[in-house]
């Protein structure tokens, strides 16, 4: 393979983990919802909760793979610098940009969840719903700095993700959802 051949295939690469890594991050959301409310729907929640976090991580690592690789790009044009501070980048500034908001929030999301016994509770879940704007900025990034945005394959991909964390969410902020929590009985809103 020759150095064409080579660039093409990181950037392949970079934009399937990137589509990747929405996903799995869509299945992060909807499985950390789900495993918040406490009800026994696929799996009991310790089990939804431990899918969660295994889904969380994943996405964690196809983010970055798809950074990587595209740092490894030459047609990316993507600099250590754009990866943490947004919007300064040389191709599609503002798309990129949603792009490093999200991995910042990202990293803010994955820290906090790895120290979660450490920084304590009411720490952890002030950080977590930050998910709640990371989610939204990453589906931005793919609509503006994919390449595929307007194959029919991806726009099946990227409206499936929406009405996924549209239902979710709206199930999480309606009133028919209740946390039930870990101890028998005990009921939080």
């Amino acid at each position: 393979m020759g150095q064409a051949g080579f660039d093409e295939a990181l950037w392949a690469f970079g934009r399937g983990t990137g589509v990747m890594a929405l996903v799995v991050l869509t299945v992060a959301v909807v499985a950390g919802i789900v495993a918040r409310s406490g009800r026994v729907i696929v799996l009991p929640r310790a089990g939804m909760a431990v899918f969660h976090r295994g889904a969380a991580l994943t996405a964690v690592g196809l983010v970055a793979g798809h950074v990587a690789s595209l740092l490894a790009d030459p047609w990316a044009q993507l600099r250590l610098v754009d990866v943490v501070v947004p919007f300064g980048g040389a191709y599609r500034p503002m798309w990129v940009g949603f792009g490093t908001v999200a991995v910042d929030l990202l990293a803010a999301v994955t820290v906090s969840g790895l120290l979660r016994h450490r920084i304590g509770p009411h720490v952890f879940r002030a950080v977590h719903w930050a998910t709640y704007a990371l989610w939204p900025v990453a589906l931005i990034h793919a609509l503006g700095a994919g390449t595929d945005v307007f194959r029919p394959w991806l726009a099946a991909v990227l409206v499936a993700c929406a009405v996924a964390v549209v239902a979710a969410a709206g199930w999480r902020i309606s009133r028919g959802f209740t946390e039930i929590g870990v101890a028998a009985g005990q009921v939080a809103r």
